[in-house]
This record gives C-alpha cells, sequence and structure tokens, in this order.
C-alpha cells in the first residue's frame, strides 16, 4: 500500500486541455447555481487553489496551499476568497483573518502519503458570505464501495471560471486516503470531491494532488474528523498564541507564486 502511494505520487506533470477532459465550464450564472460555494483562493499577486465555504466565514482547502516554496507560512493578508469567480466577477468575495492547518501536517515532507491525510486546512473569511449568496456545503460520511463522484476545480489552462466534472469515481479508499478518476491540474488543489446526499451534495474529500500519466487519478483524504480539529484550532486563533497542531500565519512571513498543486 504505502509504496504503491510513494510511486503514484510521484508522477505528477501538467494537465489537459477542458475540452479533452469532460469538464463543463461554469460560465452563465445559472450554470454556476448551486456551486456558488466553490471560489478560487488567490494567493499574493499570482498563485491560487481552490476552497470550498463550509460556514459563511470558513473556507476549506488544502494545507499546501498556505505555503510558499521556502516552506514559510503564506501571510494571512495575502490571501483572497472569490466565492464563484468567473471571468472576473465573483459572487462575493473576502480577505482572510486567519487560518488553521492540520496537526500533523509537514510542507518539508512534500507529497507523501501521511501529508496526503493531513493536506488540509480551515481559513476564516474577514467579511462572512451570507449563505444566502453562496450557501456553504456540508461534509459527507464514509462513502460506498465504488462511489460515483463530482469534482468542482480551477486550474491553470481553466483559471477564470469553474470547472464541473459531472461524474468521476472513487478507485479505492484505505487508511484515511482516497484516490478518484478525476481530471486534476496545477490549480486544483484543496478542490471539492463532491458525493450526492439527497437533493444535494456533500464534500466527502479535497484534492491534494495527482497523477495525469496512462490515467487521471486524483489524491484525497477522509475529512470528517480533521475538520472538527480545524474547527477547533481555528477558534484559538487570535485568542491565544499559535500552538503545535496549526500554523497561524501573519504579515511578512512568506508569499507564493502559481497555481497551486503537490509536488513531490
Amino acid at each position: 500500500m504505502r509504496a504503491l502511494i510513494a510511486f503514484a505520487l510521484t508522477v505528477m506533470v501538467g494537465g489537459s486541455a477542458l475540452a479533452q477532459s469532460g469538464l463543463d465550464r461554469l460560465t452563465q450564472r445559472d450554470q454556476l447555481f448551486g456551486w456558488e460555494a466553490v471560489g478560487r483562493l488567490d494567493i499574493g499577486r499570482a498563485g491560487y487553489c481552490t476552497g470550498v465555504l463550509i460556514a459563511p466565514d470558513q473556507v476549506l482547502t488544502a494545507a499546501h496551499c498556505l505555503f510558499d516554496a521556502a516552506r514559510a507560512p503564506v501571510p494571512a493578508d495575502d490571501l483572497r476568497f472569490r466565492a464563484g469567480l468567473r471571468d472576473g466577477l465573483a459572487i462575493a468575495e473576502s480577505g482572510v483573518s486567519g487560518y488553521a492547518v492540520a496537526a500533523g501536517y509537514d510542507p518539508a515532507r512534500g507529497m507523501t502519503a501521511q501529508n496526503v491525510r493531513r493536506d488540509a486546512a480551515l481559513l476564516r473569511l474577514v467579511t462572512p458570505i451570507p449563505s444566502a449568496t453562496a450557501a456553504p456545503f456540508a461534509l459527507h460520511g464514509a462513502p460506498a464501495p465504488g462511489q460515483r463522484v463530482s469534482l468542482v476545480s480551477y486550474g491553470s489552462d481553466r483559471d477564470e471560471a469553474p470547472s464541473w466534472q459531472r461524474d468521476c469515481g472513487l478507485l479505492w479508499r484505505q487508511e484515511g486516503l482516497m484516490a478518484f478518476d478525476c481530471d486534476v491540474i496545477f490549480g486544483s488543489s484543496g478542490a471539492p470531491v463532491f458525493a450526492r446526499s439527497g437533493s444535494r451534495a456533500r464534500i466527502l474529500s479535497l484534492v491534494s494532488g495527482g497523477t495525469t500519466e496512462g490515467r487521471q487519478v486524483a489524491f484525497g483524504m477522509d475529512l470528517p474528523a480533521l475538520v472538527e480539529d480545524l474547527k477547533r484550532d481555528l477558534r484559538t486563533i487570535g485568542a491565544t498564541p499559535a500552538t503545535p497542531g496549526f500554523k497561524r500565519a501573519t504579515v511578512g512571513e512568506g508569499r507564493a507564486s502559481g497555481a497551486r498543486f503537490a509536488r513531490p
């Protein structure tokens, strides 16, 4: 299991054209309906990942998006979440006042199995985005074998509007890790993997990274317990000093650039 993961995570390369992947570009307002809570997380002047609202003032994304090339935390002031961004227009947007990174995530270790399991972070927005504008998504529980999923993300060749892959599947799940045959590329980091639950999709996992050689494979993690810990840690930011288990971003700690995607 570990050897397989280690090999798979070392063959990531840049992506594919939108027309070749079965992705739908959500350009019109009516196409975006229901997906407004997915947005682009802009990092500094040139970097970005994908993020998703799980509360009016909380955005879930990949932890590795919040570290620069020197593995220093990106300042919260350098982050901006733009919900439903398409062709320069966002449904709503806000700066970030602070964030928590999952305990055990180590940017110096790259894309190991342990890091993928912990590759999640929770951001607190300066200005909450009303649910009537962009309804936050709830989390999904454990997936069923062969679970069908969908993915909404931004990417390095599709960064001006979200792209929706309507159907891809869970390949396997083991020891807190999941693999999906979904189309991912630089910028897809932090993108929510959705599973249908009743009348609305729920977040099953987040994209940590993936491969594009031979077949499309995206890697993610189990979320429920991880997100509960992140919520607890986020509540302490601003009230107490940062402690082991999460990192607090402050002005001047570093910058990031380019579409983000986990590298070995």
